[in-house]
């Protein structure tokens, strides 16, 4: 599926965010190849015997998760799609942990 507004390339991948009403997601994807390269979510950071961790604090966590994933991968500059979602909030939130993680956008 080709996309029509935000597209990342090889020097700078895309940030993908998607929240929905229990979690959040976050995808560094490589439109040329159609490759994602990194990846977290808050399905990891919940479950069985782990902390429970509020919405907000969820969304800084993936955040800096992805962050540290995609330096990784070798991915400093990216460009973020922030998709349906309004840029505030939990999205606000990750998007700004990214950023002190170290990626650039």
């Amino acid at each position: 599926m080709k996309r029509r507004k935000v597209i990342g390339n090889k020097e700078r991948p895309r940030l993908s965010i998607y929240r929905s009403l229990t979690g959040i997601y976050a995808q560094v994807i490589d439109d040329q190849q159609g490759k994602t390269l990194a990846a977290a979510s808050s399905l990891t950071l919940t479950g069985k015997g782990k902390k429970k961790l509020s919405k907000t604090e969820q969304a800084k966590e993936v955040g800096r998760l992805v962050a540290a994933a995609a330096r990784a991968a070798g991915v400093e500059k990216v460009v973020f799609d922030r998709g349906r979602f309004l840029y505030r909030g939990r999205v606000k939130l990750l998007a700004d942990s990214a950023r002190e993680g170290g990626l650039k956008f």
